[in-house]
């Protein structure tokens, strides 16, 4: 035994890290009727038609008016809210407003998208389909000067393991150049939604395209149902024998003569013996429009989004919507900013520093409510009266008398004498 094999030890021998092949290629896309898996590290198709008999992908998902909401709502009012690029030192949390990393995240992530338009297509991605990629730009210093959002059908994440330094990650991509390769983590940021394997975020839409479909097929009925006139099937018999022609020519002819609006209120006249019959059938026993509202609550479960966002107002009141806006930031978005923040700091953060999301002006409320707090904060010397006003976007009033900070007279240290007084009196 060698001095080497001595210091290696007698473990199993190291063996160099085994790749697997390349999987991304020229030209891939999101193809309309595709889904991105989620599993780990599989890219099997998980479109095709549902149990209803309906194609669900993400085209035929944004047609139902409530996931349009829904996800307009949420990603909407996720790139409002802004993340600040933060240091904790002893002294509390401060803002670090002149790094390049705040103004990547809070300025220009790029020079085709504004801040708004690259966060709203971040939380889209992260909604429908499970994770987000962007291509990380660098500098000569290695210090990332732009995102580029990728297609997340056509980036694959695989991971590597070795003992000695544990799990790392490396993505299969096709650039929009079109140039397709094997990127290392620190050229790709990845966020992913809910996962089960914690690297790679599952679709909402492949895994439950059965309650979308349900929609999808309701929608479609109640479609059919009126370019059809808004009749019942129509069954027509005779008491002579009609050949298989002749009866695909009478379906035809009554379809053209007296089906759709345009239609509506023509007289039909009938011969060879043929008599006309509707079928017994009535939306409203068959409850349509109970079963639209459910399907709309399925779709808010789904997204979670308070129903009233998405216009959904059947069980609601004043006081519960309230309460209902609250739990959405808490609640809803609350989880995506914990989610967005803490993948940008473990890509890109120095020591020390952090990504927070500041939803404060979510939470502000009336201005009835906002001008008591704030001014109760201001009485009680918590904030002075330049901070006040920026609460409300005024400009600020400068000097001693906007950064004093008051003091009620009634209210002083513990243990200390009020200045004024005599000790004993």
């Amino acid at each position: 035994m060698g001095l080497l094999d001595f210091l290696r030890g007698s473990g199993p021998p190291v063996s160099a890290r085994r790749e697997p092949r390349l999987h991304a290629e020229a030209g891939v896309s999101s193809p309309a009727d595709n889904f991105q898996a989620g599993g780990p590290w599989v890219s099997f198709p998980m479109g095709g038609p549902s149990r209803s008999g309906v194609l669900v992908n993400e085209r035929t998902t944004l047609s139902l008016p409530a996931v349009m909401q829904a996800l307009r709502i949420l990603s909407g009012v996720f790139a409002m809210v802004p993340m600040h690029y933060c240091r904790h030192d002893g002294t509390g949390t401060h803002r670090l407003t002149d790094d390049p990393l705040y103004q990547l995240m809070n300025g220009r992530p790029n020079d085709a998208q504004s801040r708004f338009a690259f966060r709203e297509i971040l939380m889209s991605d992260l909604l429908m389909a499970g994770n987000f990629y962007a291509y990380v730009s660098r500098d000569a210093f290695m210090q990332p000067v732009a995102l580029t959002r990728l297609d997340p059908f056509g980036t694959l994440p695989l991971q590597s393991f070795e003992r000695a330094t544990g799990q790392s990650m490396f993505y299969d991509t096709t650039l929009p150049d079109g140039s397709s390769g094997r990127f290392a983590a620190r050229d790709i940021w990845h966020v992913s939604g809910m996962s089960r394997n914690g690297l790679q975020g599952l679709s909402p839409i492949a895994y439950m395209k059965e309650a979308f479909g349900e929609s999808i097929a309701t929608a479609t009925y109640v479609q059919n149902y009126w370019r059809n006139n808004g009749q019942p099937p129509v069954i027509m018999t005779s008491d002579k024998p009609i050949e298989p022609g002749a009866r695909q020519a009478i379906k035809e002819d009554w379809q053209s003569l007296y089906s759709g609006p345009m239609n509506a209120g023509v007289p039909a006249v009938l011969g060879n013996g043929l008599k006309a019959a509707y079928m017994p059938m009535n939306n409203k026993n068959g409850q349509l429009v109970e079963t639209r509202t459910a399907q709309v609550l399925d779709i808010a479960r789904a997204w979670g989004v308070p129903p009233h966002l998405i216009f959904e107002l059947s069980k609601a009141t004043f006081g519960n919507i309230e309460q209902q806006s609250l739990e959405f930031v808490i609640y809803h978005l609350g989880p995506h900013f914990a989610r967005v923040a803490d993948s940008a700091m473990h890509a890109f953060a120095g020591a020390g520093c952090i990504f927070k999301h500041d939803p404060s002006d979510l939470l502000k409320g009336g201005f009835l409510d906002r001008a008591q707090g704030v001014s109760a904060l201001r009485n009680a010397g918590v904030m002075n009266t330049d901070e006040a006003r920026n609460n409300f976007d005024l400009n600020p009033v400068g000097g001693d008398v906007g950064s004093e900070l008051w003091r009620p007279i009634n209210i002083g240290v513990a243990g200390e004498t009020p200045a004024g007084t005599e000790s004993g009196n």
